[in-house]
């Protein structure tokens, strides 16, 4: 088989339209192999993956649900849900090798800075609109919040 440019384009067209992460094609002698990135899911986000996961070539990959539905658990009274006010990632601190904004236990008043939220490389400080306790940080250093998300519990004074 000889790979011609207009072969090739068609391939990569199937392969972008396609759920397929991954397209092998081996005819006489010559193999071909293209594989893309593609979404896995956890924890409610999305992240790229960097490695493609494996697709037989007759079927497409399985789509995947995912629920946005609120958290069923009742929260007391005097706790106050902070949400993320948009889509991007979540950072606990103001840089890598620095002390976190805010960790379980901390006190905080309102208007003070309690994570950092990066979208689209700006980098949006996010305030407590309520002075209390800290009492649990819900997501990960790093992760990929949605709109909405909670973030973290505070126990308001």
């Amino acid at each position: 088989m000889k790979m011609d440019l207009k072969y090739l384009q068609k391939v990569i067209k199937m392969l972008d339209s396609s759920e397929l992460a991954e397209i092998e094609i081996e005819e006489e002698g010559t193999k071909l192999r293209l594989s893309k990135p593609r979404p896995k899911v956890f924890s409610g986000m999305t992240q790229m993956v960097s490695q493609p996961l494996a697709a037989p070539l007759q079927q497409s990959a399985p789509a995947v649900t995912v629920s946005t539905e609120k958290t069923e658990e009742k929260l007391g009274e005097n706790l106050y849900e902070v949400r993320s006010p948009m889509v991007g990632t979540f950072y606990r601190t103001p840089s890598p090798d620095a002390d976190p904004y805010v960790k379980p236990g901390d006190s905080v008043k309102t208007g003070d800075v309690i994570c950092i939220i990066e979208a689209m490389k700006l980098m949006n400080e996010i305030e407590s609109e309520v002075s209390g306790k800290v009492v649990k940080i819900l997501v990960e250093n790093g992760t990929a919040v949605e709109y909405d998300q909670p973030l973290m519990l505070i126990e308001k004074d």
